[in-house]
């Protein structure tokens, strides 16, 4: 049997560093067996549902990596949830309920007043013909709740390890509305089955669901559960819980923002994990690597700030083949990248936090940039032992050594005039490789305190 794995986001709200979790997780595992991964969109909820979120999840999760077999939306599947819901009726495991929330809460209420645990069980539920008929000539119209069998609901999980519930414990969960639309529990288990699920891999606020889908799908059909996996939750670095409606940690933000794919997916595919957190080049690595062994039930943080690191070591190891069209999108020169592209991009990407920071080194190198220039007789002594071209990387150490023996100057002393002259800033790029990149004449204009 193929391995098959799915991610199911609702397109109610935008995907956060939380939905990528689980989704490069099922990702991971289902490349590393050689397996399906299956896109459901969840769309059963009409009134939350919008086109434009389906739009902007499978946008999300193309840059991150992440491809798909099929995809699959719950909205065109209704006759067969609406089936699913007939076959549980004739096995009497789906029941009418007529109370109203109110009614409910009451009787939660007096349940915990008198020491029980606040289930709802068919047993203590039970309505004749008669009752039925009383609502209904009411104008009521029922919900339907799933009758959980009792006995013991068991099974291994990859990472939670032996799970074992008993299903008397288990309050009786309303799978159909009073008008009809569904919960997400039933619909979830029909689509389980039909796409042959092998594997589902999820967050850890859905355990006591799987106990209750379990049961829904022993119901339904003859074929065996998948296995599971249940992910700690992520946590914010002040132990709060992400959300859809986290702001910045949309993944829509965080790529606005300079963030590249691959540290997130470097970071998401090992939080919570043993193995160490570190910039990875392509998905492929993150593939070999990957066993969902590895992940422990310890709560994961995620810190912005470890984001921002990992992002640099990320651009720090790009390729100049892979940066070479991203630089022409900034608008750096074709013909002049012809030239010195590589060059550049080994000079500054070693210092970029993000991609469009090489934008501005492009312009301290190649454009009009004014010096910035305090102690003009160490730079007039400078400038007149600077060498003549041809420039290497060599000419950087040559010249400072000449301007040492003449000044005595050394150190920070020696080093941050010089910079401040050639680039206006006083950290950056190694100039062994920048001033090279500026040329003599641009060079000299600049320690003369001219914009060039």
């Amino acid at each position: 049997m193929t391995a098959t794995f799915r991610f199911a986001p609702s397109p109610t709200g935008y995907l956060h560093i939380g939905n990528a979790r689980p989704a490069v997780i099922n990702w991971l595992f289902a490349r590393k067996l050689g397996g399906k991964f299956i896109l459901r969109i969840d769309d059963t909820d009409a009134a939350r549902s919008k086109p434009e979120f389906t739009a902007a999840i499978e946008r999300d999760l193309k840059w991150l990596g992440v491809d798909w077999d099929s995809e699959e939306f719950q909205s065109a599947r209704m006759d067969r949830y609406n089936a699913a819901t007939e076959k549980l009726k004739a096995l009497d495991r789906l029941y009418p309920c007529y109370e109203t929330p109110d009614e409910l809460e009451m009787k939660r209420k007096l349940q915990l007043k008198s020491g029980k645990p606040p289930l709802y069980k068919r047993a203590d539920h039970r309505l004749s013909d008669a009752d039925r008929a009383k609502y209904e000539a009411e104008g009521r119209t029922p919900h339907w709740r799933f009758e959980i069998a009792p006995g013991e609901i068991a099974w291994n999980d990859f990472i939670r390890g032996q799970c074992v519930y008993h299903g008397e414990h288990l309050t009786d969960p309303v799978l159909v509305r009073e008008d009809g639309t569904f919960l997400y529990m039933m619909p979830s288990v029909v689509d389980d089955i039909d796409m042959g699920m092998t594997h589902i891999v999820r967050g850890e606020d859905h355990v006591t669901n799987t106990a209750i889908q379990m049961q829904i799908w022993q119901a339904l059909s003859d074929t065996a559960p998948p296995q599971f996996a249940h992910l700690p939750l992520l946590v914010d670095a002040a132990g709060k819980g992400l959300s859809k409606r986290s702001g910045s940690l949309s993944l829509q933000d965080l790529r606005e923002n300079g963030i590249e794919a691959m540290a997130v997916t470097s970071m998401v595919a090992k939080l919570g994990s043993s193995d160490a957190i570190e910039a990875r080049a392509s998905m492929a690595q993150l593939i070999a690597e990957f066993d969902i062994t590895h992940y422990s039930r310890a709560t994961p943080k995620f810190d912005p700030h470890d984001l921002e690191f990992l992002n640099g070591k990320v651009l720090h190891d790009l390729p100049y083949d892979v940066a070479r069209p991203r630089l022409e999108a900034l608008g750096l020169d074709k013909a002049q990248l012809d030239g010195v592209g590589e060059a550049f991009w080994s000079a500054v990407r070693g210092n970029l936090q993000k991609f469009s920071e090489a934008a501005g080194w492009w312009a301290i190198c190649f454009a009009p940039h004014a010096p910035s220039i305090e102690d003009t007789t160490f730079i007039e002594q400078a400038k007149g032992v600077l060498p003549e071209e041809p420039w290497s990387e060599d000419t950087w150490s040559a010249w400072t050594d000449q301007v040492k023996a003449a000044t005595g100057r050394k150190g920070k002393g020696l080093f941050l005039p010089l910079r401040m002259a050639l680039t206006g800033l006083p950290h950056g790029p190694e100039l062994k490789y920048v001033l090279p990149l500026i040329g003599r004449e641009r060079a000299l204009k600049r320690l003369n305190g001219v914009t060039a």
